[in-house]
């Protein structure tokens, strides 16, 4: 089943994703991490009602790329947002905000497809998103593959 068929399957329809919701507190997370660097990682879910995007977990400044993905699910899709610092090719030290779906080979169609058709609106709520990054495993968004893209500004 393609995903414009699992959309028109789903109760709420497959038009627009507007029946989503983001909080203030998510959008504050967000800024947090973005203007005063209090966080290296936010990730968002849909809640259980899938009427709206809330902080599913926030990471400290000094956690590290591996904590990140580690708190990430390997059966449900999520939404996160990744500080990036990195000495650039011409050695300067940079920050890049990542933007990254992750939508897990093992999660559940339903989820696969609530998130896909969320994914851009949702992405629109935060201002300041450098790169964007769909992530099925692991292997799409491991720190190389940020760096690499980060590198390339």
């Amino acid at each position: 089943m393609d995903m414009a068929t699992a959309a028109a399957a789903l109760p709420w329809g497959g038009g627009s994703p507007a029946w989503i919701d983001v909080p203030e507190r998510s959008k504050s997370a967000f800024m947090e991490l973005k203007r005063r660097k209090v966080h290296r990682y936010v990730i968002f879910k849909i809640d259980d009602s899938r009427e709206e995007v809330v902080v599913d977990k926030i990471g400290a400044p000094g956690e590290s790329y591996d904590d990140f993905t580690a708190s990430l699910p390997t059966d449900d899709c999520r939404y996160a947002v990744y500080d990036l610092d990195f000495v650039s090719d011409d050695n300067c030290r940079k920050s890049k905000i990542f933007f990254i779906s992750w939508s897990p080979s093992d999660s559940r169609i339903r989820a696969k497809t609530i998130y896909a058709v969320s994914r851009n609106q949702f992405r629109h709520e935060l201002d300041g998103v450098h790169f964007e990054i769909q992530a099925t495993d692991p292997d799409d968004m491991n720190l190389e593959v940020l760096r690499g893209r980060a590198n390339r500004t």
